[in-house]
């Protein structure tokens, strides 16, 4: 799954905030600027129907980015703001209300622009916008994207335009629908994807070099990496940088089991002894391929579990809708190929399968696979078990994980049911 995609589906599936206990770590332009952050969202200076809208989305109370950000992003006069923090942390909400903040119902023309790197992401962003904005009845928002069609020179309505780079720009030179002078915020969500997707980065530095001087500039980013920063300081003239760590997965608090086994029957055996054994909240189950988790799906369906299915090519809404059942705790198993290895946060996983090894081209243990698999069963602090079933001739790839991440995978024998029950304690 591309980076996009992956985006795209930590938006759709994003029903609450992720928690991160990481440190916040701010980079202020100006040290004797106040510097605060709030725990309400009371505390900003947010419009009534604004505080409405975002209660509506289910928020309660500002995530740890927003509650730095977001008065940042709110300041008089206004201020220019880098943002770097993983998916889920509620990057999109926080300039959401900025942008909402920042417009003039009063006035009917593009007051702010939103660049994100596909139609999709950008679909996504304004959806979060007009759900929040549902209460500000005069504020609009338009869409610059493919197959959105405007007549040369049409003088826009709406106060927010959210779209990729390529087809804004036809807007603000060929077309000239927006008036760059009249532009007060200038966004950029998922500015590592823009970076990486040739041509997307020149278009976006073009359109901000037409803004005025005093247009205010966000840019967010899941990673902070150096083409990142090179590409900020060709947009964004003396920002705050705020920079939320990424949570480091670790096996630390996860106990790691395998089983040998000759067949896949005798996989789908060590499967049954692991549930007739052990009180299961919900479970992950990894597949190499969708062959193998189309199997395994129907001999679990016919024994009554319920389960779900998670394959490449499902599309994103197909793929976001299955996670939020599972989620829900519609299906207590999610069988999955590796589209699901990463980004998936849901609390009730306590443990996690591979009915297939991860491996790489050279048959070798695809070890960063492994660790997004195995932090399946081990987010928020809590205690995982994982299994892995391994035909013999794999085992010296059990043995290859144990060296690389220095840790123990404990054999165990397919009818080993008191080992098994040990688990529970």
């Amino acid at each position: 799954v591309d980076s996009a995609e992956a985006s795209l589906l930590n938006k759709l599936i994003r029903t609450s905030l992720v928690e991160s206990s990481h440190h916040v770590e701010i980079l202020q332009q100006d040290p004797s600027s106040p510097l605060f952050s709030v725990k309400t969202f009371e505390e900003l200076p947010l419009k009534k129907e604004l505080l409405n809208g975002i209660y509506m989305m289910g928020f309660n109370r500002p995530s740890k980015i927003q509650e730095t950000a977001l008065p940042l992003m709110l300041a008089y006069p206004p201020q220019n703001l880098i943002a770097q923090s993983q998916s889920g942390t509620g990057k999109t909400a926080a300039f959401a209300l900025a942008m909402l903040s920042r417009v003039s119902a009063a006035e009917k023309h593009p007051q702010c622009l939103c660049l994100a790197p596909t139609y999709e992401l950008a679909l996504q962003i304004g959806h979060v916008i007009e759900t929040i904005g549902r209460f500000c009845a005069d504020i609009k928002v338009t869409y610059a994207v493919r197959g959105h069609r405007v007549l040369q020179g049409a003088a826009l309505q709406e106060q927010i335009v959210i779209g990729t780079p390529g087809t804004m720009q036809d807007w603000c030179f060929k077309r000239r629908v927006i008036n760059m002078k009249k532009i007060h915020m200038f966004v950029l969500d998922e500015a590592d994807i823009l970076i990486d997707t040739q041509g997307l980065s020149y278009q976006s530095i073009r359109i901000q070099r037409a803004l005025p001087k005093d247009c205010q500039m966000l840019l967010f980013s899941a990673t902070f990496k150096e083409s990142v920063r090179n590409f900020t300081t060709q947009i964004v003239s003396n920002p705050n940088v705020i920079k939320l760590r990424e949570e480091e997965l670790t096996l630390g608090n996860i106990r790691q089991y395998y089983f040998i086994c000759r067949s896949r029957e005798e996989k789908y055996e060590a499967l049954c002894n692991i549930y007739g054994s052990i009180t299961i909240g919900q479970a992950m189950i990894f597949c190499q391929t969708r062959k193998s988790a189309d199997w395994l799906a129907a001999e679990m369906s016919q024994d009554g579990h319920q389960v779900a299915v998670l394959t490449a090519e499902l599309t994103v809404a197909q793929r976001a809708s299955i996670i939020q059942r599972f989620r829900d705790g519609k299906e207590k198993v999610l069988i999955a190929t590796n589209v699901c290895a990463r980004g998936i946060d849901i609390e009730q996983v306590t443990i996690v399968v591979n009915f297939n090894l991860p491996t790489d081209q050279k048959n070798e243990p695809d070890f960063e696979t492994y660790l997004h698999r195995m932090g399946r069963a081990g987010r928020f602090g809590k205690k995982g078990i994982a299994f892995s079933m391994v035909e013999r001739c794999n085992v010296p790839l059990i043995h290859m994980i144990e060296k690389h991440f220095q840790t123990r995978i404990k054999q165990l024998e397919l009818d080993d049911m008191d080992e098994l029950e040990k688990l529970e304690n």
